[in-house]
C-alpha cells in the first residue's frame, strides 16, 4: 500500500509540475492493443510514467491505450502540453485505423510507433521531396524468355540485409541504395555486407541529391561508379544528419560497374528484373495513412503514380499473391517495429502509388 500511494504522489508531483516525463525501454513489436489487454507497470519508473500522463489525461479508454502505448514504444514528453498535444494526435491516428479498418480492405492499419506524430510531422523527417525520376523514361532492362516463377521471396535465399532504420532524416533513397547493392554484393561473392548510407548523404549532391532532404537510388548509383565506390557501415557510420563528406576510397566495400534502369510504370519489367536477377530499389508515394501499416497487400486511390508524386524510396524483393491479390514485396527502412517485421506488401499490377516509377538495381563488383 505504501508503494501505491508513493507511485501516485509521485505522478501527480509531475503532473502539476510539468516536469520531465520519459519511459523505459520497452519492446514494441506487434501489439494489437485489444480493449482487454490490461495496462501493466513492469518497473517503478514505468508505473510513474503510466500514472503521470493518467493523471494528466483522465483515466479514459483512449487514455489507457495511450500510456500503454507511450510505455511500451520509449516515448518522452516533456510537458503536460505536450502530453495533451501527443494524447489529440494518437486519438487521431485511432479514428484513422478504426474507419479505414472498417472498409474491410485487403489491408489493415494499426497502433505503432509513429502513431503520436502528425503527418506533417512526418512528412519533414522520414519522406523525401518528390525527385526527377528522367533516368527511367526509357530503361535499359532487358527481359528473356525465362519462364518467371510464380512467387519470389530474395529473403529465402540469403541475400537481403537486415531491415535498417532511416532515424529522422529523409535518406530513404540511401538505405533504398545500400539495400539493393548488399544483396547484389551477397549474391555475387556469397558473403554479408553492411554498406554506408552516411556517405551518400554527405557526398552525393553533385549528382542531384539533396542529403536529408531526398535523392533517387539511380542518381546515387551514378555517383557511386564515377566515385569509386561505397564505403562500408563500419568505416563510415550513419548519423542521420547532413555532413560535411568524409570519404576514403582504402574503405570502399563495393564498386558499382553500371545500373540498370526499368521504363517508367513497366511493372512487367520490374517483375521480371525482380523474379529472375535481383531485389530492385523502387519508389513511390507515401500518403497519411500508410504510416501506420500493419499488414496485408497496401492499396490506395488517392497516391499517384507520376514521377513528380514519389515521395519513398524503398526495395522490392519478391513478388506473390495474398487473398486473391497479387503484390510487391518491399523492404521499408523504419525499423524491424513498423510494418510487418519492417515490410510491408503493396498491390501489384496498377503501378500502385507509382511503385514502377522510379525503379533501377546496380551491377556490383567487390572492393
Amino acid at each position: 500500500m505504501a508503494r501505491l500511494l508513493f507511485l501516485a504522489a509521485a505522478s501527480l508531483f509531475l503532473a502539476a509540475a510539468s516536469l520531465f516525463i520519459s519511459s523505459a525501454s520497452a519492446s514494441a513489436a506487434g501489439s494489437d492493443f485489444q480493449d482487454a489487454n490490461p495496462i501493466r507497470s513492469v518497473t517503478d519508473r514505468v508505473g510513474s510514467l503510466e500514472s503521470g500522463l493518467l493523471s494528466v489525461l483522465g483515466r479514459t479508454r483512449e487514455a489507457l491505450r495511450f500510456a500503454r502505448f507511450a510505455v511500451e514504444h520509449g516515448k518522452t514528453y516533456e510537458t503536460v502540453e505536450e502530453i495533451k498535444l501527443r494524447f489529440g494526435i494518437f486519438r487521431e491516428s485511432l479514428d484513422l485505423i478504426r474507419s479505414t479498418n472498417r472498409k474491410r480492405l485487403p489491408y489493415r492499419l494499426g497502433i505503432n510507433k509513429f502513431a503520436d506524430i502528425s503527418w506533417e510531422e512526418f512528412k519533414a523527417t522520414k519522406l523525401g521531396a518528390a525527385q526527377n525520376c528522367s533516368a527511367t523514361l526509357k530503361g535499359n532492362h532487358q527481359i528473356t524468355d525465362v519462364v518467371l516463377p510464380e512467387t519470389k521471396d530474395w529473403r529465402e535465399s540469403g541475400i537481403v540485409s537486415p531491415v535498417k532504420n532511416q532515424g529522422h532524416c529523409g535518406s530513404c533513397w540511401t538505405f533504398s541504395t545500400t539495400g539493393s547493392l548488399e544483396a547484389a554484393y551477397t549474391q555475387a561473392t556469397g558473403e554479408s555486407i553492411s554498406l554506408s548510407e552516411q556517405q551518400l548523404v554527405d557526398c552525393a549532391s553533385a549528382f542531384n541529391n539533396f542529403g536529408c532532404n531526398g535523392g533517387l537510388p539511380s542518381q546515387a548509383f551514378e555517383y557511386i561508379k564515377y566515385n569509386g565506390g561505397l564505403d562500408t557501415e563500419q568505416s563510415y557510420p550513419y548519423a542521420g544528419v547532413n555532413g560535411i563528406c568524409s570519404f576514403k576510397p582504402e574503405n570502399v566495400g563495393v564498386r558499382v560497374i553500371n545500373s540498370v534502369n526499368i521504363t517508367l510504370g513497366a511493372e512487367d519489367e520490374l517483375k521480371h528484373a525482380v523474379g529472375v536477377v535481383r531485389p530492385v530499389s523502387v519508389a513511390f508515394e507515401v500518403v497519411k495513412g500508410f504510416r501506420l501499416y500493419k499488414g496485408g497487400v497496401y492499396t490506395s486511390d488517392s497516391c499517384g503514380s507520376s514521377p513528380m508524386d514519389v515521395n519513398h524510396a524503398v526495395v522490392a524483393v519478391g513478388y506473390g499473391v495474398e487473398n486473391g491479390v497479387p503484390y510487391w514485396l518491399i523492404k521499408n527502412s523504419w525499423g524491424q517495429d513498423w510494418g510487418v517485421d519492417g515490410y510491408f506488401k503493396m498491390e501489384l499490377g496498377k503501378n500502385m502509388c507509382g511503385v514502377a516509377t522510379c525503379a533501377s538495381y546496380p551491377i556490383v563488383a567487390a572492393a
